[in-house]
């Protein structure tokens, strides 16, 4: 069994909690130490239990909280060493860097976590897949293009935590400026909502139970319209996978996997 619940995903911060067979921890950690604490109240967990964090990149809006984090709570970050070195000036001291390789897994006691290689704009950002003995959740968000790679890792999970960022048309006429709207549907940026439900045409399958959509642009897409795409899709693939989303100013559902 799995449990997580995506405390806040968007451009203002990002963080998620997950816990497997009594271990906890966070992926990532974009707002406040303060904040953190009260949404993981919210959901019923001290983050006194935690037993580390995980950082996918060294972008603020991942990394606002975890000096903070690590240092209240005493704990672990695990990072690659060019993620610590291109944060390391915002994070503080911290009680110790876990250095971890993309394709390389590695173990938070009873869990086992596979980082891999995304693209994104930043110094070596990763994916995720968490697992244990039964189930497998995997974690990508921050993905600039679907890559061989990335679909390969995400195959046969049982949950999926994956971007909807943005609506092309909303995207195309918006208020960004135009170096940022090239940016983010760039091949180092962010899925649209299209691209997202073409990743999930090369990795569906019967045993992906639950799908939560995030970083979903407050600006350049609509919860409803992210929704609707993904559910569309999973509808005409016949596919019985239940599919929520996160909230960039609320805590998401809470979510078991088994």
């Amino acid at each position: 069994m799995i449990r997580f619940c995506v405390l806040a995903s968007g451009s203002k911060g990002n963080c998620t909690y997950l816990e497997s067979h009594g271990v906890r921890c966070l992926v990532d950690a974009g707002l406040s130490a303060a904040e953190i604490t009260r949404r993981l109240n919210a959901i019923g967990v001290s983050p006194d239990s935690l037993s580390g964090v995980i950082v996918t990149h060294e972008h603020n809006d991942h990394i606002r909280g975890v000096g903070v984090i690590s240092r209240r709570f005493d704990l672990p970050v695990y990072m690659t060493s060019a993620t610590h070195r291109a944060a390391a000036r915002y994070l503080g001291r911290i009680k110790e860097v876990c250095t971890v390789e993309s394709g390389r897994s590695f173990t938070i006691d009873s869990i086992t976590v596979h980082p891999f290689s995304i693209p994104h704009d930043a110094a070596d950002p990763i994916g995720l897949c968490v697992s244990n003995a039964r189930v497998k959740l995997g974690i990508s968000t921050d993905l600039g293009m679907v890559t061989h790679l990335a679909s390969n890792e995400l195959k046969g999970c049982q949950a999926l935590i994956m971007e909807a960022n943005h609506d092309p048309e909303m995207l195309e006429y918006g208020p960004y400026p135009w170096h940022l709207k090239q940016r983010i549907k760039g091949r180092l940026g962010h899925l649209s909502n299209y691209q997202t439900c073409q990743l999930l045409e090369e990795i569906l399958h019967p045993g992906l139970q639950h799908i939560v959509l995030a970083h979903l642009s407050q600006v350049n897409n609509h919860p409803k319209k992210a929704y609707r795409a993904v559910r569309s899709f999973l509808d005409q693939s016949s596919a019985t996978t239940s599919l929520s989303l996160s909230w960039q100013d609320r805590v998401g559902k809470l979510v078991e996997i088994s």
